[in-house]
């Protein structure tokens, strides 16, 4: 009882229920970064209600799904090597960081031996930052139909990408108005049939202007867990 009470410091109520409320009111999903957290904190979290929850390592969401409840929808957000994607391709809900045909290739083949339909976004480099992975503009327009077959086990839901770490905010918001332009490029095309529909951009330090650029699905750790 004691543990429990200890790990209530993490969970900043107050700021998930306006947050709840705020997106809401923009159609818009908040997946809650618990990375690093322990299991009590995204335990309080589930009993308000919460059931969107990111993890950056393949290791600590494996431990993590084995012990939390199976309706907990999980969002891989970190950056994937191929050859982890086995130990979550049978529960993932969404991979956010499809960052290279390589590791498409890879999840199209676990999806296939876990008889699964495995939905993940690409991946966007929009930051001026070298050390943030991604496609470019003209490697995300020629992979989406490939993605999309119509025998696909990997579906493609939308893009993701993530801005600079700036206190610079017209830099970061031409990055979102730049990554907006390109998802409403992809989602005009005929080769996409099968629901894209999510532009995943959008932290604890800039989410409310990616959600003026149109974002609908935003990743907030911080504001809600406390800082690492």
């Amino acid at each position: 009882m004691y543990l429990l009470e200890q790990f209530k410091m993490y969970i900043n109520e107050e700021n998930y229920r306006r947050l709840s409320e705020e997106l809401k009111t923009r159609n818009a999903t908040l997946v809650a970064v618990s990375k690093t957290k322990p299991v009590e904190a995204i335990k309080e979290l589930y009993g308000l209600g919460h059931r969107d929850f990111g993890e950056n390592y393949v290791q600590e969401m494996v431990e993590k799904q084995a012990q939390l409840p199976a309706d907990i929808r999980w969002h891989f957000i970190g950056h994937l090597q191929s050859n982890k994607v086995k130990y979550i391709a049978p529960f993932v809900h969404l991979i956010h960081s499809i960052d290279s045909t390589k590791l498409l290739k890879e999840v199209g083949k676990q999806a296939q031996k876990t008889k699964r339909t495995i939905d993940v976004l690409l991946q966007v480099h929009i930051a001026k930052e070298e050390t943030k992975f991604g496609f470019d503009e003209s490697e995300v327009l020629t992979n989406i139909p490939e993605a999309d077959a119509p025998d696909a086990s990997v579906n493609v839901k939308g893009l993701m990408g993530m801005a600079s770490f700036s206190d610079d905010l017209n830099l970061v918001r031409d990055e979102f108005k730049a990554l907006k332009k390109l998802y409403d490029q992809c989602k005009q095309r005929t080769t996409i049939n099968r629901g894209f529909r999510i532009l995943s951009m959008g932290m604890s330090n800039d989410y409310r202007l990616a959600l003026e650029e149109g974002s609908n699905m935003v990743r907030i750790g911080s504001l809600l867990f406390g800082s690492r």
